[in-house]
């Protein structure tokens, strides 16, 4: 993590200037009362009243000088501060970003908000207005107290007496309310969490009639979040009132005990008059100490939440030279793969298969069986923990993650689209190099034109949050146009056409058909989805428990032909098949000869026991 001394000394020469403008602010400030002590002696009561006009110059030169170097110091500090936080808030941003899956699979969405805008917002409010006062105040406090004690030495102990007895205070204070405020945050990051997880999925809380239950979920971490802030409340009025006490006795014990020095001849009526006019200026530091302890603290529990987001290291990660494939075919190759995440069961075990370019692979088994793993693998979202994957014979280790990443089109089974246009949407992640043509091409592939052109504003048409508005197949529909649109190598389809009517589902096959030049990874459900697939691999267990051709696996009458059975047709008529099969010889008609059975069967029964 990049320190936040590091940021303000890359605003240094804007920083320099701010403070001297401080320092001459405050330094003018603090002539006032030497002034006043000369008109009082000199004018008052020495009867010099020529001097008069040069001192009241002396005042108008003071109050000019201080109004523009105040509104110098302000405006830096606030722009500084804007800048830095800024920075800081784009480099979390970045990191986070380049963090690897298993971060996200820990770490709620709500949490990270809360630390990129209101703890970025605290840090910025402590290196802005809040440490201009800071410094203001110290810088202050001692010109004052020198003054003083160059007036009168044995008064000057008065102030600074008290001024000890504040910064005791301050600094108990400052150690009560650190730790609340790292508890606040975090409970305003739980806080964030389950509201933003509510409003995401507002639509299923009403579709379950769970309103009354979600409100008291919230309330109850809502009670917590009141609760801590007024923790934090009692703390700050406990201690803050043993601030006012003492910023309005030291003017009084001024007067009462300069008053005596003056009776003695210890202390010119002027110099009486400066000092009370200093000790009323020593006032106000007093009294913000408490505010800027309060706000000092809130940021240095807030740098702490930013600093254990920077301790996360990615897990993933790539060679400092990596290879570089001129132009990648799109083979694929799993040896031997084996995964599992931290603290879990194994997920894929031995998992083999090569994936010649411009191939089909189809991908089928039961929820959980470990199918989109196997994507993830291949994109490097986790790394497996056992065995190589190859793309063109290279291992993915040994690429960078942006050219293995952006040769593989992913059309995921939880689609996610956009605040946006329909265009923007197609166009993601390649929107400088896509044109309209390409799009609308892409679209009518993915059979999404014909409902996109019957909008009003067609491919301008502004998209609500994650799809709103858009029904499950036009958002899957939108979502397989944007991969076709890419053009990638590799093509993975993760049950993406589920939510596709059957005749819908067979136009895309059919377009996928013609994509010779791409490799094809798709998973699915349905028979229908991967029949044609040059391969179709069944997994079970997060093994593969069958693999073959369509033809090849209902011979075999494994899991495939169960699935094939639950969906087309009765255990009967499927039996009546299978003996049709064990009757053909090992030639084309074969093949022929299935397909023209199961045409003749229809599409019967919807549902798997693979699903």
């Amino acid at each position: 993590m990049k320190k936040i001394s590091s940021y303000i000394w890359d605003y240094k020469f804007s920083y320099f200037g701010a403070i001297a403008s401080l320092l001459i602010a405050v330094t003018l400030d603090m002539m006032g009362p030497r002034l006043m002590a000369l008109v009082v002696d000199d004018v008052i009561v020495g009867g010099n009243i020529a001097e008069l006009k040069y001192l009241l110059l002396g005042f108008l030169g003071v109050g000019i000088g201080r109004c523009v170097f105040q509104y110098v110091k302000e405006y830096t500090f606030d722009k500084n501060g804007i800048r830095i936080s800024a920075d800081m808030r784009r480099d979390l941003f970045r990191h986070v970003q380049g963090l690897s899956a298993d971060f996200f699979d820990r770490t709620n969405t709500g949490e990270l908000m809360a630390r990129v805008k209101e703890d970025i917002d605290r840090i910025w409010d402590a290196i802005g207005y809040v440490g201009m006062l800071l410094i203001e105040v110290i810088y202050h406090t001692s010109i004052i107290l020198i003054s003083m004690y160059m007036l009168n030495w044995k008064l000057a102990l008065l102030p600074t007496a008290a001024m000890l007895m504040c910064g005791t205070i301050a600094l108990l204070m400052e150690r009560k309310l650190g730790q609340v405020y790292e508890e606040i945050s975090e409970e305003n990051a739980k806080l964030n969490t389950v509201a933003e997880e509510n409003l995401a999925g507002v639509r299923t809380v009403k579709a379950f009639a769970r309103e009354k239950h979600e409100i008291g979920k919230f309330l109850s971490h809502n009670k917590r979040y009141y609760e801590l802030n007024m923790q934090q409340s009692r703390v700050f009025v406990r201690y803050y009132p043993f601030f006012s006490v003492v910023s309005k006795v030291l003017p009084i014990l001024t007067i009462l005990v300069g008053g005596g020095f003056v009776i003695k001849g210890q202390m010119t009526l002027g110099q009486m008059t400066a000092f009370v006019e200093y000790s009323t200026n020593i006032v106000w530091p007093m009294e913000m100490l408490g505010w800027l302890t309060n706000s000092f603290s809130a940021a240095v529990a807030s740098n702490k939440k930013v600093r254990k987001i920077y301790e996360e290291k990615p897990t993933i990660t790539e060679n400092a030279e990596p290879v570089r494939i001129e132009q990648v075919a799109g083979k694929v190759c799993f040896d031997h793969v084996s995964f599992h995440k931290a603290d879990m069961y194994e997920i894929l075990h031995d998992i083999s298969f090569t994936v010649e370019a411009g191939r089909t692979l189809g991908i089928m088994g039961a929820t959980g069986a470990g199918k989109t793993s196997i994507v993830q693998l291949l994109q490097r979202m986790y790394d497996a923990t056992e065995g190589a994957i190859y793309l063109d014979d290279v291992n993915i280790k040994e690429l960078s993650l942006e050219q293995l990443r952006t040769s593989v089109s992913y059309v995921m089974q939880d689609v996610f689209l956009f605040s946006d246009t329909i265009n923007d949407n197609i166009k993601l992640g390649k929107k400088e190099r896509l044109d309209f043509r390409t799009v609308r091409r892409a679209s009518a592939q993915a059979q999404a034109s014909e409902f996109i052109e019957r909008m009003e504003e067609t491919y301008d048409t502004v998209i609500g949050e994650r799809g709103v508005g858009l029904s499950g197949g036009q958002k899957q529909r939108i979502s397989i146009a944007r991969a076709l649109a890419k053009r990638d190598p590799i093509l993975v389809m993760d049950d993406s056409t589920s939510a596709l009517d059957m005749e819908t589902e067979q136009l895309i096959q059919q377009t996928l058909r013609e994509l010779e030049d791409t490799t094809k990874i798709i998973i699915a459900h349905r028979i229908s989805a991967v029949r044609h697939a040059d391969e179709i691999i069944v997994l079970e267990n997060g093994s593969i428990a069958e693999r073959g051709t369509h033809e090849e696996l209902l011979a075999k009458r494994g899991l495939y032909f169960e699935t094939y059975e639950s969906q087309y047709g009765d255990m009967d008529t499927a039996a009546a098949l299978q003996q049709t099969i064990n009757l053909l010889p090992e030639t084309g008609n074969r093949k022929e000869t299935v397909t023209e059975a199961e045409q003749q069967r229809g599409g019967g029964k919807v549902g798997s026991q693979l699903v």
